[in-house]
C-alpha cells in the first residue's frame, strides 16, 4: 500500500517509504542516522516509530533541506554536513553504534526542479551542481579545464556513454571560442552528437555524469559504506535505495562481500567472510501504484543486510 506522509511537498517525495523503514527492522529505543535527509519523509516515518528514548541523526549538506526540518524534537539532530563524514560526526556526538542506517541516494526533485542549480536540461541555468553550494569545483570548472581525455572518462564512466570522446571534443571546440557557462552552453556544443530518439536519455546521463564528477559521489558513497559497516551493532540493518547501475553495484558489493570492489575473502573452510547477510535476496522495486504516483521513483532499486 502506498503512503502518504507529511514532507517538504516541492522538495522530494520519499521513495519507498514503508519498504525502506520497515526493512531497518527499528528497534523503538534504538540510534538510527539517516544520511539524506533532503525533503525529511524517511526521518519523520523512522521518527514515528522511535519512543522518547531513541536517537536519530539525519544528514543533509544542503543548505536548503534545513528549512523542512519543521517542529523541534529532541530526539533528532541534523547534520549539514555530507556523509561522507558519517564517522567523524558520529565520534564528535559520542555515537559508539547505531541499529540502522537509511540511504536514498536519489537526487532530490528540488534540485531537478530549481533552475538555478543547473542539475537538470530543462532549463537554461548556470552550471552549477554543487550539492553543497559552498564549496567544490563547479560543473563550468569541470567542462572548461578538465583536458579532453579527462572529460571523455568521466563521460564514460559516470554516464556509460558510449561516445563520450566525441562529446569531449565538441566539448573542447566549443570551449576554445567561448567559455562554457550556462546548460544552454554545453546542450548548444553537444546537440548535434544525440540521437533524436535517445535525445533525452542520453542528455540525463551526460548531466548524471558531471552532477557525480562535481560532488564526488561514488567516493562519498564508498566512505560511507565503510562507516556505516564500522558502526552498526550487531543486527543493525543497512537500508539502501540507488537509482542507477553504479552506485547499486557498490551497495550490492558491500552488502555481499564487505568491500565495494565484491572481493570475496574466504576462510580457512572456504567460508565467504562478509560483516552482512542480506535481509532481502531480491532487489525491491516501487510497485505500480507508486511508480504511477511518483515518476521518479522508476528507477528505485531498495536492497537491505544485516550486521552479522
Amino acid at each position: 500500500m502506498y503512503k502518504e506522509i507529511k514532507t517538504a511537498e516541492t522538495y522530494h517525495v520519499p521513495v519507498l517509504l514503508d519498504e525502506s523503514v520497515g526493512g531497518l527492522n527499528i528497534k523503538k529505543g534504538g540510534i538510527y542516522v539517516d544520511v539524506t535527509f533532503g525533503g525529511g519523509g524517511h526521518s519523520r516515518e523512522i521518527l514515528s516509530r522511535l519512543d522518547p528514548t531513541a536517537r536519530l541523526f539525519s544528514f543533509d549538506q544542503d543548505a536548503d533541506a534545513e528549512s523542512n526540518i519543521g517542529e523541534p524534537d529532541d530526539r533528532f539532530t541534523f547534520v549539514r554536513s555530507n556523509f561522507r563524514y558519517l564517522k567523524n560526526w558520529m565520534r564528535y556526538y559520542g555515537i559508539d553504534h547505531i541499529d540502522g542506517l537509511l540511504a536514498d541516494l536519489g537526487v532530490s526533485s528540488h534540485h531537478f526542479d530549481d533552475a538555478e542549480r543547473g542539475f537538470s536540461f530543462r532549463f537554461d541555468a548556470p552550471l552549477d551542481m554543487r550539492m553543497n553550494k559552498r564549496a567544490g569545483k563547479t560543473a563550468a570548472d569541470i567542462l572548461n579545464t578538465y583536458d579532453e581525455q579527462q572529460l571523455a572518462d568521466v563521460l564514460y564512466i559516470y554516464g556509460e556513454l558510449k561516445n563520450s570522446r566525441r562529446i569531449a571534443a565538441a566539448v573542447a571546440k566549443a570551449r576554445s571560442q567561448a567559455e562554457l557557462k550556462t546548460t544552454n552552453d554545453l546542450l548548444k556544443a553537444v546537440e548535434p552528437l544525440f540521437r533524436r530518439e535517445r535525445e533525452k536519455k542520453d542528455m540525463a546521463k551526460m548531466f548524471q555524469a558531471l552532477r557525480i564528477e562535481v560532488n564526488h559521489e561514488m567516493d562519498a558513497l564508498k566512505e560511507m559504506l565503510h562507516a556505516a559497516t564500522e558502526l552498526l551493532a550487531e543486527g543493525g540493518r543497512l537500508s539502501v535505495i540507488t537509482y542507477h547501475s553504479l552506485e547499486d553495484r557498490i551497495v550490492k558489493n558491500v552488502m555481499k562481500a564487505g568491500n565495494p570492489e565484491g572481493k570475496m575473502v574466504q576462510d580457512f573452510f572456504g567460508r565467504v567472510e562478509t560483516p552482512f547477510k542480506l535481509v532481502n535476496n531480491k532487489v525491491i522495486l516501487p510497485s505500480d501504484d507508486e511508480q504511477q504516483r511518483n515518476p521518479r521513483s522508476r528507477s528505485a532499486k531498495l536492497r537491505i543486510a544485516e550486521k552479522k
